[in-house]
């Protein structure tokens, strides 16, 4: 898109309109001139910047790149500080992996330079690769193969007669967090975890490798966290408060959220030797990667010795927090973040999404500059910390926590960005406001908007349902939010209602987490002339300028309850599927169709009997998101017949805007979920063992697919006393709305 100078135009800016001279007739709204102003060569400089050198938590050029970010806000004509927190940050000190038995290899675990990418080379200062928050560990024991690490793929290894006691699992990246990988493998008995990055997933046999192509090539590995995110992020030694230096401190062995069990991420280069090693029977069809070897599951004749150790430092966090204060209501925050900090250089991850936000903040207050001024304080967060846990993000909103239940209003999030179609996820009562602004913003490659191209991408790959509701629904369905970034803090602990937003699904790449990750390869292969970058800051900065200048805040209920029903259905098809699929295996268990079909020779043991799953009653649930779908309607006709009135009475305005603020926080219930207190919201969560993957009312979810069936139908109560809440708020401020059309 051609972009024009503001000052070409001769704009005055008037609160969220803009006046032209008597050369423009045609008025333009504050964001509209916004979208005029991010340019991509800009981004593409903040990205070379940012990520010349690598910049994990505590390395010299990570706060570096703080107060060079700080001063930059500050030349933009922002209020601008950096909040420091102490945090648990482990390096590696030793790693070793041996194959002992039967014959003997030791795993290279180094990423080679590559002598066209520059960066690469920076080896004294690059992190070795490592799982962040294992624990200490030497081990020796056989190696077992379970596919990727999930819960079901341990039930198939139990079906096959094999077991992982007493073993080192070795384990694909992928389907689960890496951090559950680990958790798992400990819950099942074994007493260490290599987790490897296959080729059939993000190497050769998905494209040509860095740096011939933008896959993994064999020496590649995944860095990464695995901290179990699934029951609390953020230091794992300071759980619910900020760590401000000087915080109370758990001990090291008593945290519940470190792995039990060593782990350590390998390359494909050095996991070959060791699969190739294993015995056993062939693994099943669907868990045989691209490696050019059989695929077997072990146990024997292959042994392992694994040993790693770490310096257990407290590390210096650097947040860097910048404001624009509101000029009508200044105590009313729309927060937007993206993370600075990396594995390594990380131009992908994260700078692809931090270098738009800065250009965001940058255009932002070039605005003010022509006499824009926001109604709502803006507060921009670039966060240190993410890759080990959401650290800053996390620290930041429990030490402001009061202030947020208080102040917020919504919280928006990116984390790296790619070429391609909008992704959005979220709270659901942004879901139309987001719809709005996908509509206004243009795709920079098809020149349609990025939401019709997201709405052709739904009809053309989705099921029949989504190509149903993208066709028919006036509003794009948005994805729930597990966890995997710094969303997770607001949404799901102190109840900020949030989005997550970013371009992507256009091109494949195999670098995630590796030295590899960095400017060279960004420019060569992904969006390398930054124009997704540029469309990311078009469309956050008019979020945010939306959110901002809205006389009311934007939330709207009728799609967050027509998504709790559809949420509701699943729930009872699951219970009943899971109800039919019991009855039928163990009616064939009974007949003998176990044994009948065992192949004598390779003998497999037949299922155990279960209990067929009881009934749940759902009608509270039901009974609720009726409620909420009336409820939602009665105030989409009083906000329309009264809004005229409203925006004429500041403190009807007022009182609407506060009790709107305190929606989202009505889904949060302070006992959190169940075997995971820090988890607050009802409908929105990571599962328990997907850790990213989000679980929707996940109480009663996991409840049934966990088999605790009186858990979940203590949670049908629960999660329906908290719409009635959210019902009851929203009936208020339609009550008060129909006084004022009145």
């Amino acid at each position: 898109m051609r972009t024009t100078s503001l000052l070409a135009l001769s704009l005055i800016l008037v609160g969220a309109t803009v006046f032209p001279s008597a050369q423009s007739p045609a008025p333009k709204t504050a964001d509209e001139v916004f979208r005029s102003l991010p340019q991509a060569a800009n981004i593409r400089s903040y990205m070379q910047r940012l990520s010349a050198r690598p910049h994990h938590v505590g390395s010299a050029y990570g706060k570096d790149n703080a107060e060079w970010m700080l001063a930059k806000f500050k030349e933009w004509g922002w209020e601008a500080e950096i909040e420091r927190f102490d945090v648990l940050f482990p390096t590696p000190k030793e790693r070793v992996l041996e194959l002992v038995g039967p014959t003997r290899f030791t795993a290279k675990l180094d990423e080679p330079v590559v002598a066209v990418d520059p960066t690469t080379g920076q080896k004294t200062e690059q992190l070795p690769s490592y799982n962040a928050y294992s624990i200490d560990g030497d081990v020796t024991a056989p190696l077992v193969y379970a596919n990727y690490g999930r819960v079901e793929d341990y039930e198939q290894l139990d079906r096959l007669g094999i077991s992982v006691r007493g073993a080192i699992v070795i384990v694909r990246y992928g389907q689960n967090f890496r951090g559950m990988k680990p958790k798992i493998a400990f819950e099942h008995g074994a007493v260490g975890c290599l987790i490897y990055s296959d080729p059939k997933d993000d190497g050769y046999a998905v494209g040509a490798v860095f740096p011939n192509g933008p896959m993994r090539p064999s020496d590649g590995v995944q860095r990464g966290s695995v901290e179990d995110l699934a029951t609390a992020s953020g230091d794992p030694l300071t759980v619910g408060i900020g760590a401000v230096p000087g915080a109370r401190r758990t001990p090291i062995n008593e945290s519940t959220i470190l792995t039990k069990i060593p782990a350590l991420p390998i390359s494909y280069g050095d996991a070959q030797p060791l699969l190739a090693a294993l015995a056993g029977p062939m693994a099943p069809e669907s868990w045989r990667g691209a490696l050019p070897i059989p695929y077997r599951l072990g146990t024997g004749p292959a042994k392992v010795h694994l040993k790693v150790a770490f310096n257990w430092d407290t590390k210096p966090l650097y947040d860097v927090i910048a404001k624009i204060p509101g000029s009508t209501f200044p105590d009313e925050w729309v927060i937007r973040g993206n993370h600075h900090d990396a594995w390594v250089n990380g131009a992908s991850d994260p700078i692809s999404g931090m270098s738009p936000e800065l250009e965001e903040a940058r255009a932002l207050g070039e605005l003010r500059k022509q006499g824009w001024s926001p109604k709502r304080t803006i507060v921009y967060a670039s966060w240190d910390g993410e890759e080990p846990g959401l650290l800053g993000s996390t620290e930041w909103v429990e030490a402001h926590e009061a202030d947020l239940k208080e102040h917020a209003v919504a919280y928006i999030n990116t984390d790296g960005n790619g070429r391609g179609f909008l992704s959005a996820s979220g709270s659901h009562s942004l879901e139309r406001f987001v719809n709005g602004v996908a509509h206004d913003v243009n795709d920079p490659e098809t020149g349609v908007s990025i939401w019709k191209r997201r709405q052709a991408s739904v009809v053309s790959k989705g099921t029949a349902d989504e190509r149903k509701d993208a066709r028919e629904r006036a509003d794009l369905r948005i994805a729930a939010l597990g966890s995997g970034s710094d969303y997770t803090p607001f949404v799901q602990h102190a109840g900020v209602a949030s989005l997550n937003l970013g371009f992507g699904d256009e091109d494949e790449d195999g670098i995630y987490h590796s030295i590899y990750d960095d400017f060279y390869f960004y420019t060569h292969f992904l969006d390398t002339d930054f124009a997704y970058g540029r469309a990311l800051a078009q469309t956050v900065g008019t979020a945010v300028i939306r959110l901002a200048d809205a006389e009311v805040v934007p939330f709207e209920f009728t799609d967050l309850a027509d998504t709790v029903q559809k949420y509701v259905r699943e729930l009872k098809d699951l219970l009943s599927k899971k109800q039919d699929d019991i009855r039928e295996r163990n009616r064939q268990i009974a007949d003998g169709v176990f044994a009948a079909i065992s192949d004598p020779r390779r003998p497999v043991p037949a299922p155990k009997v279960e209990a067929v799953p009881p009934a749940i009653n759902f009608a509270p649930l039901e009974n609720a998101t009726t409620a909420l779908s009336d409820s939602a309607r009665r105030y989409e006709r009083a906000l329309g017949a009264s809004r005229a009135r409203l925006v004429a009475n500041t403190a009807a305005l007022r009182a609407l805007n506060a009790k709107l603020r305190q929606a989202e926080p009505q889904l949060i219930d302070a006992a959190g979920l169940p075997r995971r207190s820090w988890y607050r919201h009802l409908l929105y969560a990571p599962g328990f063992y997907t850790g990213y993957g989000a679980k929707t009312v996940p109480g009663v979810r996991e409840g049934i697919e966990q088999a605790r069936y009186e858990e979940a139908e203590n949670e049908v109560v629960r999660v329906s006393r908290a719409l009635m809440r959210l019902v009851t708020l929203i009936d208020s401020a339609s009550a008060d709305l129909e006084t004022l059309g009145g």
